[in-house]
């Protein structure tokens, strides 16, 4: 059985309460919402096949940066990251795994926020445990 929507909640804001106070600082225009799983019309506006959506593939996170908005506009509409609990739950169910995998995934769509791309994360992304202090 899976965490609640409340306990992986917390589990995504501890993985943003331990990021450094230089990034913390700069995240005060992004939103961190947590949601049960991307609808198929949010994965096909992502950029997946039809095909893809039915033999499973999904998202673990998601950053939507605001697009053409002035800097006076930014606390009214700002950059937003989106961590999907099904998908994790479901490709993690090795509750240590799934922890580490919560973490980098907050931090790899933070690091999309900073425009790093995912060619730019693959090292981290590919690395089972990056942090060692699990």
């Amino acid at each position: 059985m899976g965490m609640s929507m409340k306990t992986f909640a917390a589990v995504v804001r501890r993985a943003i309460d331990s990021l450094p106070d230089e990034i913390k600082r700069h995240l005060e225009n992004v939103v961190i919402d947590v949601e049960e799983e991307p609808s198929v019309e949010f994965l096909l506006d992502a950029g997946f096949t039809e095909e893809e959506i039915e033999e499973g593939d999904s998202l673990y996170g998601y950053f939507m940066p605001m697009d053409g908005v002035a800097a006076a506009d930014m606390l009214e509409n700002p950059n937003r990251i989106l961590i999907f609990r099904n998908p994790l739950e479901e490709d993690f169910p090795d509750r240590r795994d799934l922890l580490i995998e919560i973490r980098k995934t907050v931090i790899h769509e933070i690091a999309h926020h900073f425009g790093l791309s995912d060619r730019d994360l693959a090292r981290f992304d590919d690395n089972p445990d990056p942090f060692g202090d699990e």
